[in-house]
This record gives structure tokens, C-alpha cells and sequence, in this order.
């Protein structure tokens, strides 16, 4: 697990046949371990044979859509996708419920040391070690957050530093007295823990902390974000990607341009936007994943709904495939105004642009059958033309911007829910 640190690079450094056979081998493994009970899956697969000869064979399995884990019958919303009886489980996690409700996500103690495994990627990205005092500001709720994380530090021999249930300033204080040297939370919290350290004379940039690990939310991989929550913090960004339904997936690249994914624990395929078939390299897709070891909740062929820019060519010592700039948005955000294609990850991008934005907030509507974009910015230089300006030239279309007062948008502690979608009202 923590000490196997030679295996995970040689895990990395696999030839494409050699991480091919690896892939195949944990499918097998899998699939002989959840059929037939797995009930979901024992029907999605009931044509199959079992062992599949080759990952091209993966084609011919259907995929899974988030859809298919609810479970209509279940009384506590808990996965269709469960391969044992309750009581072989030890984890109860919900997913954050900004899409639809919420979905309850079970794990054995199995699956747990795989999550735990599967975290050690990410510490090593972030140069975590023993002597480490890592803080977790989040609220330990039933979000799976970085309850994982938490875990996986501990196996690590870390020293853990939780902050649930506390404010932002409470958290600041423990953060400072305890001389923590790593921060855990989402990009977005980490702005918003600047802005209060600001309001409470703390300077954040002179404090121990020598490591940002953020996750939850786009920002970690994207220049402008990251480089703003460097430059606050005097202190390097590490941005990781998982979901309570697949997994901690994704880890930094060595050089911060995006995201690897794991491919010792995840099969990854691409499915790109314009043709529906596999993707080139650096063209826009859905990422589908399939679990390599989660035998008590698995997914085989997962519509994440994440996009993605896959790389294959990439020149660092990790060869797992690279999303260049991370997780870009998602697909079911699209939006269609006056003929443009747009994803609220596009407009996020170009608002991180300004330095003097504080926060804002994107609501979508439907005006007749025309979709139309609103913003609203928090901005110390009260200018929203100059913004609308920007977004004309960088989208070539008009978007309505304004200014509403300092304070008054919600702030994020978790998953930030910063684009608005009201066009089914």
C-alpha cells in the first residue's frame, strides 16, 4: 500500500502490451468475481463469455449510465450495483446529489483498501511523507469528500489534522496552530479560506503550508485557477479526480498540465463528441472508466459524463494516458446559444482570467427554445463590461454580465454549484 512505492512507478512505466495484459487480467478477475452475484451486471453481461480474450472484446459490452445504479426497490436509495449482501459492507457514502438525488454508495473493507491504494498515487504526485501534519478541511458528512484521503494519510504515517465541523475561521486557527505543512479541500475553498484569512489579518502565504491536494471541482489543473490559489498560498497545487461511484481515478502529472489516470485500477476509453466513436489525441470526449478491483460496487463501462482531452504522447516519467488541463466540464451542461455550443467550464475559464473576481454565478435559461446565459460577478473593480467584452471576444457571442454586491454569492465548502441550470423550469 504507502510502502510500495516501487511498484507503483513500475506500474507507470508499463509498456502499452504490458499494461494491456495487466488490464485484461483484473478484468477477468473482476468479472469472474461479480457474476453471476451481481445482479445488475449478471443481466447487463448475460451474453458474455467468460474469460474475455482481449480488451478489444471490451467493445461488445454495454455500457453503464448513472441511471442504471438506481435502484427503484431500494428503500435507502442504495446502488443497483451491490455484488454482495448488506452485511458484507463497512462504507456508506452518498454522491453529492447536484445531478439528480442522491445516490447511496456501499463498499467492503475489501474495496476500501483499494480506494486507500488507489489514493497512495496521489500523495506521491504531492510528495506527502511521514513527516507530513496534513489537514482535511471538509466536513466528514456522508459526501465521500476525502474521507479516503483520510485513510490513505494514515496508512501513510502522516499525521492527520481533520476539520470537520468547524468554521472557516476555526479552521484557519488549526491550521496555524497545528503548523500544518499540507491543506486538503476543494479549489474553491481554498480561495474562500484566502479570502477570510484576509478579512482576520492572516496572512496564509507565511504559514507552513507547503502542499495544496485539491479535488471536487475543476480548478486544480486549469492555469488561471491554480496559479491564483499559488500565488495566495505561496505554495504548489496538486489536483486529483475520483467520484463516489467509480473511485479515486486521477492524480497530477508530473509537470501540472493535467490529470493521469490510474490505469493500474481503471480501464479508460474515450468516447469523442463529434463522432460518438473512440477519440484521437487531444480531441474533446466523455471519459468511460471501468473499475479494475472494486469487486463489492463495480462499474464496468461507465458514462462519467466528465470531458476530457485524452494525451497518449505524453513525454513525463508516467505513462498512463493524460487529460490534458483535467476534468474541462461536463457534457450533460452543454449549452446551445444562438447557434454556439457552450460549456460552462469555457465561460469559468476566461472569468478566472480577471484577478480582481471574487466569486460568481451562472444561470442558463430557456427563452422560447433559445438557451441564454447570465453572469453575475463579484468584482472589486465593479466593471462588468469589460468582462462581457472578454467573453465576446473569447466566445463570439454576447453574455449578460453584472455586478452584484462583495459577500453576496454563495460560497463552497464542498463541490462548488457555481453554473445555475434553469432551463427546465
Amino acid at each position: 500500500m504507502a510502502n510500495d512505492f516501487a511498484h507503483r512507478r513500475e506500474m507507470e512505466q508499463l509498456e502499452a502490451e504490458a499494461l494491456a495484459e495487466h488490464q485484461l487480467s483484473r478484468l477477468n478477475y473482476v468479472l469472474r468475481e461479480i457474476l453471476p452475484h451481481n445482479s445488475l451486471f449478471n443481466q447487463k453481461l448475460a451474453d458474455i463469455s467468460l474469460p474475455i480474450d482481449s480488451l478489444e472484446a471490451l467493445n461488445q459490452l454495454p455500457y453503464t449510465h448513472k441511471e442504471d445504479l438506481i435502484d427503484s426497490g431500494s428503500p435507502h436509495q442504495l446502488a443497483a450495483n451491490r455484488t454482495f449482501p448488506l452485511e458484507h459492507y463497512v462504507r456508506y457514502h452518498r454522491t453529492s446529489g447536484t445531478r439528480g438525488r442522491p445516490l447511496s454508495i456501499l463498499d467492503t473493507a475489501e474495496d476500501w483498501k483499494w480506494w486507500i491504494n488507489g489514493w497512495q498515487y496521489v500523495l506521491d504526485a504531492a510528495e506527502i511523507d511521514a513527516g507530513d501534519r496534513v489537514m482535511l478541511a471538509f466536513s466528514f458528512g456522508p459526501f465521500i469528500g476525502f474521507w479516503s484521503a483520510h485513510d490513505a494519510v494514515v496508512a501513510r504515517g502522516s499525521l492527520v489534522i481533520p476539520g470537520g465541523g468547524m468554521n472557516t475561521v476555526a479552521r484557519l486557527d488549526l491550521l496555524r496552530s497545528a503548523k500544518a505543512t499540507a491543506l486538503f479541500c476543494t479549489p474553491s475553498y481554498a480561495l474562500h479560506m484566502a479570502e477570510i484569512a484576509e478579512e482576520n489579518q492572516i496572512d496564509v502565504a507565511a504559514l507552513e503550508v507547503r502542499r495544496l491536494i485539491v479535488a471536487g471541482e475543476p480548478g486544480g489543473s486549469i492555469p488561471t485557477v491554480r496559479n491564483r490559489i499559488e500565488t495566495t498560498w505561496n505554495a504548489p497545487v496538486i489536483d486529483h479526480a475520483g467520484a463516489t461511484e467509480v473511485g479515486p481515478w486521477g492524480y497530477s502529472d508530473s509537470q501540472r498540465r493535467g490529470l493521469h489516470v490510474n490505469e493500474a485500477e481503471f480501464l479508460a476509453e474515450f468516447i469523442s463528441l463529434k463522432t460518438g466513436q473512440p477519440a484521437g489525441e487531444s480531441e474533446l470526449a466523455e471519459l468511460v472508466l471501468t473499475t479494475l478491483g472494486r469487486i463489492g460496487s463495480p462499474v464496468i463501462r461507465y458514462r462519467t459524463g466528465d470531458l476530457v482531452r485524452p494525451s497518449w504522447s505524453s513525454s513525463g516519467p508516467c505513462r498512463f494516458v493524460m487529460l490534458e488541463g483535467g476534468v474541462l466540464g461536463r457534457s450533460d451542461d452543454m449549452m446551445i446559444i444562438r447557434g454556439v455550443n457552450i460549456f460552462p467550464s469555457s465561460v469559468e475559464k476566461i472569468l478566472h482570467g480577471f484577478p480582481e473576481m471574487v466569486e460568481y454565478r451562472l444561470t442558463a435559461l430557456k427563452v422560447g427554445e433559445m438557451d441564454t446565459l447570465s453572469v453575475e460577478i463579484e468584482d472589486r473593480l465593479n466593471d462588468p463590461q469589460r468582462v462581457a467584452r472578454e467573453l465576446a471576444l473569447r466566445l463570439g457571442l454576447r453574455v449578460d454580465v453584472r455586478c452584484v454586491p462583495l459577500g453576496s454569492l454563495p460560497r463552497f465548502e464542498g463541490k462548488g454549484r457555481r453554473f445555475v441550470d434553469d432551463r427546465e423550469k
